[in-house]
């Protein structure tokens, strides 16, 4: 008997003392291809190949989503604004003069709401503006405007009177939404806001004008949102 044939065969080393094996291991290629050298038959295992497999279906996603979207966008249904309108039916808005129904405010208060409930929907819209029959309406009137005070200030003294805090302004606009294409969406509803101010460092005469804007600014949008903004 050999004596080779005895025992198992020991794998050849190089000269420190690696075997061929872990050497054929180590050796990948240095240009990134994925490529292992195994003894001479050179078998190749094509990582990059996964890795662009991997790219093309992210690709292929954000695709199908940007063609969702562009879908939307074609039927006039989706806006960056929030706006649900379908502009194939929905063409036309009217909005009719919504007047000062209350005791206070400034003289021109009705009027410059409407004006800017307008102006609101032609920025924010594709909607045609039309003097009446829209095929979205609006209509209403400004049904509250209150001033009053929203706390008292001690003044620590028993012979002098608590003061008085912040005082708050209160607008209420009753508002009459009809959607001629979707009856289901008209409404009728009261959209109020309010803004304080500081008696004690100024007067209602001086920012009036600045907190009805203020006021009207957030009434607009929660009648955008609530007509047009339906998710």
């Amino acid at each position: 008997m050999r004596l080779s044939e005895g025992r198992r065969k020991t794998p050849r080393r190089d000269a420190f003392g690696r075997s061929q094996k872990t050497e054929d291991r180590r050796r990948k290629t240095e240009d990134g291809s994925g490529k292992w050298e195994v003894g001479s038959g050179k078998q190749e295992v094509n990582l990059r190949g996964k890795t662009q497999n991997s790219k093309l279906k992210t690709q292929n996603s954000k695709l199908v989503h940007l063609t969702f979207f562009l879908l939307l966008s074609g039927c006039g249904i989706y806006s960056f604004n929030g706006a649900s309108i379908d502009y194939v039916t929905t063409k036309t808005i009217s909005v009719t003069n919504f007047f000062n129904d209350t005791a206070g405010g400034p003289p021109n208060m009705g009027q410059f709401f409407t004006e800017e409930l307008r102006d609101y929907f032609q920025r924010n819209t594709k909607l045609e503006l039309v003097q009446k029959k829209g095929d979205l309406q609006f209509e209403g009137a400004i049904s509250d405007y209150d001033v009053r005070p929203q706390s008292v200030t001690s003044s620590g003294n028993r012979n002098q009177n608590d003061q008085t805090g912040l005082m708050r302004l209160n607008i209420s606009v009753e508002v009459t939404f009809t959607n001629t294409k979707k009856e289901a969406e008209s409404f009728n509803r009261t959209f109020s806001f309010f803004a304080d101010y500081d008696p004690s460092s100024t007067t209602l005469t001086a920012v009036e004008d600045d907190l009805v804007e203020e006021i009207f600014d957030q009434i607009i949008f929660d009648i955008f949102q609530a007509s047009v903004a339906q998710w």
